[in-house]
C-alpha cells in the first residue's frame, strides 16, 4: 500500500482484497492483534468535531496495544495561535508513528501527507472526502449481502456536500453492476467533479428528488444529514432541512431485504421509530468501522519507511491557483499550486478535486 491513505481509490483492488481479509481475521480472532502495535502511537489531531471517527480510531490502537495523543479542539492547541498546518503536521510527526486527521478544509489531508514523514490518514477534509468511512461502508455491505456488486443504490440527503457520498460512490463503481439514484435537491446535487465520474467510467446513475419514488427498488439505502456547518447561513440550511425524512411508512414500501446505511451523525431525517427496524444497520456500521481502522493501521505501519516529503500522488506543478474558495490552498497560501488530469482529460486541483480552467 501507498505510505499514505488520502482517498480510497489510490489503493489498487488487490490491495482492498487484502486489507478485507485482514479485517474479517481481526473481527473473528480478537486476541489475535491485541500486541501488534505495542510501542506505536497514533496521533489524532481532529481540527472539526467527531464522535465516532475519533473515537474508533482511538480505540483501534487500543485494541492494537499501541496508544494516542490526540487534540479534538484545534482551541486547545497552537492552531489556536496561527501556526500554519505544515508546521503542526512537521511537529506532530516527531511524536508518533501514524496521524489521523480530520480537518474542515477541502484537500487538507493531501496538504498534511506532504509536510509529514509518518503515514497520513484522511479522517475528513471539509466536504470533499472520508475514505476510512468509505472502507467502512464497504465492510458493512461485504458482511450483510456477502458481495459488492449488483446492487441499486439510493444515496439520500446533502449530496454536495457529503464527503461521505463522494468517496462511496466512486469506490462502489469499481465493482461490478452497480446502479446509483441520486437524491437530494437541486441546490445539493453532487458535484460536477463526480458526475463527471460516473460518466467516464459509463456508470449507470439518475438524479431524482423524491425518495418515495424510489425507495421500493433499492437494495441498499444510504441516508445523509444535511450539513448545517457546511452552509453559509442558517437561513440557506432552513431551506434544505427536513426535505428527506425516513419513517417506518416508507419502510413499509422497502424490500424486505433492504439495508439502511448512515454514517452518523443522524439528526431528523430518520424517524425514532424507524430505528427499530431491522433493516436499519448504521450501529453495526459504526461498530465495523473501528474494525477496517485496525486494519488500516497495521497495514500502514507495518509498510511505512520514513518519507521525504514527496507528493502522496502523480501532480504536477500547475500555473493557476485553485478558484474553490473552501481549498485548503486558499486557507495556508504558502502551498504549491499542484494539479493533476482526471480521466476526462480535466486539469484538477490535486488538493480538492475542483476543476482549474487555465
Amino acid at each position: 500500500m501507498k505510505k499514505d491513505f488520502i482517498d480510497f481509490n489510490d489503493m489498487s483492488m488487490e490491495e482492498w482484497d487484502r486489507l478485507y481479509a485482514l479485517c474479517e481475521d481481526i473481527i473473528e480472532h480478537k486476541d489475535r492483534y491485541k500486541r501488534v502495535c505495542e510501542g506505536k502511537i497514533l496521533a489524532t489531531p481532529f481540527f472539526e468535531p467527531s464522535t465516532r471517527t475519533f473515537f474508533s480510531f482511538q480505540s483501534a490502537m487500543i485494541r492494537l496495544g499501541g496508544n494516542y495523543i490526540e487534540f479534538s479542539d484545534y482551541n486547545t492547541s497552537s492552531v489556536s495561535k496561527g501556526e500554519n498546518l505544515k508546521d503542526t503536521i512537521k511537529t506532530i510527526a516527531n511524536y508518533a508513528d501514524i496521524i489521523a486527521m480530520r480537518h474542515p478544509v477541502e484537500g487538507a489531508a493531501t496538504a498534511a501527507a506532504l509536510y509529514s514523514k509518518i503515514p497520513v490518514i484522511n479522517a475528513g477534509d471539509g466536504g470533499h472526502l472520508h475514505p476510512t468511512q468509505t472502507l467502512t461502508d464497504l465492510v458493512t455491505i461485504k458482511r450483510k449481502k456477502g458481495t459488492l456488486s449488483g446492487f441499486k443504490i439510493g444515496i439520500c440527503g446533502d449530496l454536495l456536500n457529503g464527503r461521505t457520498v463522494h468517496s462511496l460512490i466512486k469506490a462502489l463503481s469499481r465493482f461490478k453492476n452497480n446502479e446509483f439514484i441520486l437524491i437530494s435537491t437541486k441546490e445539493l446535487r453532487v458535484p460536477s467533479y463526480i458526475t463527471d465520474f460516473l460518466n467516464k467510467h459509463n456508470q449507470k446513475f439518475k438524479e431524482v428528488y423524491s425518495l418515495d419514488d424510489c425507495i421500493s427498488e433499492l437494495d441498499i439505502l444510504y441516508m445523509t444529514r444535511i450539513q448545517r456547518e457546511r452552509f453559509s447561513s442558517i437561513e440557506e440550511y432552513n431551506r434544505q432541512a427536513n426535505v428527506y425524512k425516513l419513517d417506518t411508512n416508507k419502510l413499509s414500501r422497502a424490500r424486505k431485504d433492504l439495508i439502511v446505511m448512515h454514517p452518523l451523525p443522524k439528526v431528523d431525517e430518520i424517524t425514532y421509530d424507524a430505528d427499530e427496524d431491522k433493516r436499519c444497520i448504521y450501529f453495526d456500521q459504526a461498530e465495523y468501522g473501528m474494525y477496517i481502522r485496525m486494519a488500516l493501521i497495521m497495514t500502514l505501519i507495518e509498510n511505512n519507511e520514513m518519507k521525504k516529503g514527496e507528493p502522496v500522488g502523480p501532480f504536477m506543478k500547475g500555473k493557476k491557483k485553485c478558484s474553490n474558495e473552501k481549498c485548503i490552498t486558499v486557507k495556508e497560501p504558502y502551498l504549491d499550486c499542484l494539479v493533476k488530469v482526471s480521466e476526462s482529460g480535466k486539469t484538477l486541483c490535486a488538493y480538492c478535486d475542483h476543476e482549474i480552467v487555465e
